[in-house]
């Protein structure tokens, strides 16, 4: 909590610890913007699926001698690209929602690196909205995130140089997406896309600003020496890919036997 917060009880079961969820989650978006089926001319890809691995969650750093009864950790919440590529792609804002005792506790980020810092001396749970452009065609994402301060597996004093790390691997999923949003993200880099038959014709794409993208992403971030590396998201990657390689041979078949069912009856008896 912040300065001048409400006292809050701290039992055993409230103290945190430097973890992480290994485990890879599968968010498919399905909440289909009303407004935007009415007001686009964009058509969607059916049996199409567009894959934004992300990874959210905070850094707290014990602050030693000069931590209060109130101010005793400096914190950092965040959304980032799994392999540290810029999200503002896909991403238009992201919105944290604090503790209520924090001053202006709904916290809103327009532009990368999508993140805010704080002080305070307890734990609560983040609620982190992600927002997505408008070419999208998809409702915000709720995500939720616990705030860690304290570390459960280690005994002995605290330091200020080790942090207390908890992020959460997850690949958010696009169903059937829009052509043009298609179009622009098909050669980001922190975006997985099938690969289409030659016969789908799409909107020329924008070339993206390199020097854009690099000062988007967290490569360079102050803090990525303290990120998690998740060793199954490499071999994570590749089962994505593999298996958008699979969903474009569906996509190539249904489209055949979509020209199959429309030629006529005679024609199909005499190719069999």
């Amino acid at each position: 909590m912040p300065l001048n917060s409400p006292a809050m009880t701290q039992n055993d079961s409230d103290l945190g610890g430097n973890e992480s969820d290994p485990k890879p989650q599968l968010t498919k978006i399905a909440n289909l913007t009303e407004d935007f089926e009415k007001k686009t001319s964009s058509k969607r890809l059916k049996d199409v699926e567009i894959y934004v691995p992300i990874v959210y969650g905070t850094i707290a750093f014990w602050l030693g001698r000069k931590a209060t009864e109130t101010q005793s950790h400096r914190w950092s919440v965040y959304v980032r690209g799994a392999t540290n590529e810029d999200l503002s792609g896909v991403i238009k804002k992201v919105v944290f929602q604090l503790h209520p005792s924090f001053n202006n506790p709904v916290r809103v980020v327009e532009s990368p690196p999508f993140e805010l810092s704080e002080c305070g001396w307890g734990e609560f749970e983040i609620a982190i909205s992600l927002h997505f452009h408008d070419d999208v065609g998809e409702k915000k994402l709720d995500l939720y995130h616990h705030l860690k301060l304290y570390a459960e597996n280690e005994s002995g004093p605290q330091s200020t140089k080790k942090p207390v790390v908890v992020e959460t691997y997850n690949e958010v999923v696009f169903p059937d997406p829009p052509e043009d949003f298609f179009s622009r993200i098909q050669n980001h880099p922190a975006v997985i896309v099938p690969r289409l038959p030659a016969t789908f014709k799409f909107p020329p794409a924008p070339i993206e600003d390199l020097h854009v993208l690099k000062r988007g992403d967290t490569k360079n971030h102050p803090l990525s020496q303290w990120f998690i590396n998740f060793s199954e998201a490499d071999e994570l990657l590749k089962l994505t890919a593999a298996r958008q390689t699979v969903q474009a041979h569906i996509v190539k078949l249904r489209r055949q036997l979509s020209v199959m069912d429309e030629l006529p009856q005679t024609f199909k008896l005499d190719s069999d």
